[in-house]
């Protein structure tokens, strides 16, 4: 069969799916790329076994209906250094053979049968659908993805868990030292229910995913998920378990509460945090009336550092110290010009919130404290 392609188009594509493979497979047909020729349009897949990404691309010309796959490697390299142009892949179906030719040249490579390849799982009659806006699933992956663990002994933290409520659907994920909550209120269920999305295909949806309106199409059921956009669908298998109760964890009346611009707060940190113990990065957060002192040590090299920053805030003076490193983090993923930090004394979690909320949004993050010396 013969087909003809835009090779930008097909690079793109290919592209845009690879972040899905591994370097090390244990089935070495999850090395190729599955593409499924109906018509002008053309299906690749790319999948880990955990997870799969599949696209399309509209072809110029086609000879007839097919399945086959070629190395994922091979391809992508055939296809890097070729201009714009189209190009007319040939392959014969009974020796796997491809024939390639654009332009200025040609290139013959061996492909692999298509029944080898793994079927992509289905979901079953009892997944649950939403219609939501890609930008605010990427905007709820974006602010939520940091604050997962990287550890496996308590697999459901490594994982984004998406809350379906009455009211809203809430992003949440935390390690342990941090918690993310947000909440979107345009988003609601009929009943209560959720699902763990995993790392690496949240990883895989914040670089897929647009911020404009269009919208995608969310379904899961009780193992996998699946989101579909106009221009891909990825399928992935969920973590199983039970997640944390997050809401009990949220420290309640913080009578403390000081606004503070971000970016000043950003810039005082990265400064004295060259002063403080490279082991802990200890940061100690003084607040004074109207003053924010941001001091860091480090003994054992007798350097200390530290900077003061005013701020709105009229409560009585109060010290508590934070892991620096984990607060930049979480101020690197608040969109605002000023937020507000929500304290009660220094052994309980301080709370950092936007200081004027989007509409429509409320998002928290929280950071357990570290003990100061004084």
């Amino acid at each position: 069969m013969t087909l003809k392609v835009s090779s930008s188009s097909l690079f793109e594509r290919l592209t845009s799916i690879n972040r899905v493979l591994n370097s090390k497979n244990s089935f070495p047909i999850l090395n190729c790329y599955l593409f499924e020729i109906q018509g002008l349009t053309m299906t690749v897949t790319a999948s880990d076994s955990e997870t799969t990404l599949i696209t399309t691309v509209e072809l110029i010309e086609s000879s007839q209906d097919a399945r086959f796959c070629i190395k994922a490697k091979t391809i992508q390299d055939s296809l890097k250094e070729i201009a714009d142009q189209p190009i007319v892949l040939d392959v014969n179906l009974d020796t796997m053979e491809i024939h390639g030719e654009y332009q200025n040249g040609s290139f013959n490579i061996v492909g692999d049968r298509a029944d080898e390849y793994p079927a992509t799982p289905l979901l079953g009659d009892d997944s649950r659908h939403f219609e939501i806006r890609e930008a605010t699933l990427l905007s709820g992956i974006n602010q939520s993805l940091f604050a997962t663990a990287d550890d496996d002994i308590r697999p459901v933290m490594t994982g984004i868990y998406f809350d379906f409520t009455p009211e809203n659907l809430v992003f949440v994920s935390t390690d342990g030292r941090k918690l993310v909550r947000k909440k979107d209120f345009g988003i609601t269920s009929g009943e209560q229910m959720g699902f763990i999305l995993p790392k690496k295909p949240a990883q895989l949806l914040k670089g897929l995913l647009q911020k404009g309106d269009s919208l995608a199409q969310l379904y899961f059921s009780d193992k996998m998920a699946e989101v579909q956009t106009a221009t891909f669908t990825l399928t992935c298998r969920l973590i199983d378990g039970r997640y944390p109760n997050y809401n009990s964890v949220i420290p309640q009346n913080n009578p403390y509460r000081a606004i503070v611009d971000r970016a000043a707060l950003v810039s005082a940190l990265k400064r004295v945090l060259v002063f403080s113990s490279q082991s802990s990065a200890l940061i100690k957060l003084a607040f004074r009336q109207n003053q924010l002192i941001v001091s860091g040590q480090d003994i054992d090299y007798s350097t200390s550092a530290e900077e003061r920053i005013m701020v709105d805030y009229e409560n009585p003076d109060i010290n508590i110290g934070f892991k620096g490193t984990l607060l930049l983090d979480i101020l690197g993923n608040i969109d605002s010009q000023e937020v507000a930090f929500e304290l009660a004394d220094p052994s309980r979690a301080g709370l950092i919130t936007p200081a004027q909320q989007k509409d429509g949004e409320e998002l928290l993050m929280l950071l357990m404290p570290m003990m100061l010396n004084d």
